[in-house]
């Protein structure tokens, strides 16, 4: 791809399309091509003799405000240090079943990548245990692209999500009230009841608060905004870190692009250092062999 491409799809093919989906499309570019450089530059060269370069330039991008930077999320110590302290807050919180709620919908939205939005639109009847070795969920309302609507996918409940949610059905639904068995039984139910006296759907603004709360309490030295959305971030680099490859990250996160999985996946600017200095480890180990 070279600029020549880029003037041509922003030029002509995007041409008549909203300013918001033509700075999306630029930012996917551009962080694809991010990865490559700096993953599979040599690689590709060597392959090629082609050198990895962005195609989109000072002329020909897109202009706009929209902010593109990476989200940069946690580390597995900060989120195990953050989950353990929330966990602890619940013998002594004025409400048990609210806060071990958000709790939970927060674990299943940093071990399996959810959305705030398809979280909150689960029901009790969209747990499918019986689904491969873990359980899955079924997103009934993923984020659609270009007007097509909720697209729809299975996610495995990996990384622990399964005893998660397992705990939350046992344990933590119940106290809200309401029949199990009836048609759209939230699985994130509020504790406000509505007109039948069952518990009404939780909303977007509880869990977010609730996830902020406790980022406050138990995280402080976190300066950034911990949002749902960067949940879903440390899930995909957890994912990718852990020998998991792209496809499958898209197909678990929904994601149209894998260009855009490639955004939430390199986020670890010491990832490439620390393999560095492994393989030079290993290149010391067998060399003292030969002394």
């Amino acid at each position: 791809m070279q600029p020549a491409d880029a003037d041509d799809y922003f030029g002509r093919v995007l041409r008549g399309s909203a300013s918001g989906t033509r700075l999306a499309r630029s930012q996917a570019l551009r962080v694809c091509f991010a990865f490559l450089e700096l993953r599979h530059q040599a690689e590709l060269h060597a392959l090629t003799g082609m050198v990895v370069a962005c195609p989109i330039d000072e002329m020909n991008q897109p202009r706009g405000t929209k902010d593109a930077r990476l989200r940069v999320p946690p580390t597995d110590a900060e989120v195990t240090a953050l989950f353990a302290g929330w966990a602890q807050e619940f013998a002594t919180c004025r409400k048990y079943a609210p806060m071990a709620r958000n709790y939970a919908a927060a674990r299943l939205m940093a071990d399996i990548g959810l959305r705030v939005r398809e979280a909150r639109l689960l029901d009790l009847d969209d747990v499918k245990w019986h689904l491969g070795p873990f359980g899955k969920v079924h997103v009934r309302f993923g984020k659609g692209a270009r007007g097509s609507g909720p697209r729809e996918r299975m996610v495995p409940l990996l990384n622990g999500g399964d005893r998660t949610l397992r705990w939350h059905v046992e344990d933590v639904w119940a106290q809200f009230g309401g029949e199990r068995t009836r048609p759209a039984a939230p699985l994130f139910p509020s504790e406000r009841l509505g007109a039948d006296r069952n518990g009404t759907r939780v909303g977007y603004e509880a869990l977010r608060v609730g996830l902020a709360d406790a980022v406050r309490t138990h995280l402080p030295k976190w300066a950034d905004r911990l949002s749902p959305h960067v949940l879903r971030h440390y899930c995909a680099s957890r994912l990718y870190l852990s020998g998991v490859d792209l496809v499958a990250i898209q197909e678990m996160l929904g994601h149209r692009w894998v260009a855009t999985t490639m955004k939430y996946v390199h986020v670890y600017r010491d990832h490439i250092e620390k393999a560095w200095l492994a393989g030079q480890q290993r290149a010391a180990g067998r060399l003292e062999g030969l002394g």
